[in-house]
Formats: structure tokens, C-alpha cells, sequence
């Protein structure tokens, strides 16, 4: 996660709209409510290419390509240029926004939607699979808490935030 001193410019009016896969934490709605003062409608979705992992030290997964896997997560609907802004600071300088193509697992076909790819492909630190239900037990409050503080933190850098 990102430390909130770097803020760069909030993109783009807010008028558009966007999908975004999820995988993590942000698996969370409690989580996502924190970030965005809303809950978006969502959809169940599969990404075929990519690997779940833990990252050694951290509470959070990251993702990267890898032939033959799948990730299991959700699509948020939705997001707004602001929102989609505030995700990129929250994943911070570790990821990668990258657009993917993700099937829905409540319907037919495919969509395109972004998604945060761990930068470091080699990256030493990845481990073993992450477990959502593992992390909600053990892990959230904690996290909501650091979410928290990092929103605060967020807007205070940008007092024209409309959040």
C-alpha cells in the first residue's frame, strides 16, 4: 500500500466508468467501502492465466501471469475515474494496473476489465496460494484499520477529493 505523500492528481472528472477485478482483500466489501464510501454491485468472475500468491510478510496476495491457473475473485462495476484513482494509490508502486479479460462465472462470456498485477515476477517473496477466508479471520481488522488510516491520510493530501 501506498504512503499517501505521493499522491498524484486525481485522474479524470469522475464521469466514467470502469470494471475492476479483484482478488484480495479488496474481496472485502467492508474494505471497499472504507476506500470508496460505497459498496459497487459486483459479479463473481474467473481470471484464466494468472497465479494467486501469498507475499511473505504481508497480509495481502498479488497476482501474476502463469500458463494453466486461474484466480477466483469478482468484478467491481462501476468504478469512477476518482475511484479508479484511489486504487491505484491504495495498490501503490507494487502493482500494475493491467486490463485483462475475465469470464463471469454468473454468465456467459467474457469482459475486460482492470486489474493489479505484482510488478516483480520473480519476486522471492511470493509463496505458496492465499486463502480469502484465512485472511478475513485472522487479518481483517487489522487491515481495516490500516485502510482507514490510509483514506484519512488520502484525503487529507487531497482535500478536494470528493469523497
Amino acid at each position: 500500500m501506498s504512503s499517501v505523500g505521493s499522491v498524484p492528481p486525481l485522474a479524470g472528472t469522475g464521469v466514467g466508468r470502469h470494471n475492476v477485478f479483484v482478488y484480495g482483500t479488496l474481496l472485502e466489501n467492508e474494505i471497499v467501502g472504507v476506500l470508496l464510501k460505497r459498496v459497487p454491485p459486483s459479479s463473481p468472475a474467473v481470471l484464466h492465466g494468472y497465479q494467486r500468491f501469498s507475499i511473505k510478510g504481508c497480509s495481502y496476495p498479488a497476482i501474476i501471469p502463469v500458463e494453466n491457473k486461474k484466480v477466483d475473485g469478482k468484478v467491481l462495476l462501476g468504478i469512477t475515474d476518482i475511484e479508479l484513482g484511489i486504487f491505484d494509490v491504495f495498490e501503490d508502486f507494487e502493482y500494475e494496473r493491467s486490463v485483462v479479460e475475465v469470464s463471469g462465472m454468473d454468465h456467459p462470456g467474457t469482459l475486460l476489465a482492470y486489474t493489479y498485477v505484482w510488478v516483480e515476477k520473480d519476486d522471492p517473496k511470493l509463496e505458496g496460494d492465499w486463502d480469502f477466508n484465512a485472511w478475513r479471520e485472522q487479518h481483517l481488522e487489522e487491515f481495516l484499520e490500516v485502510v482507514e488510516k490510509f483514506i484519512e491520510e488520502y484525503v487529507a493530501a487531497e482535500p478536494n477529493a470528493p469523497l
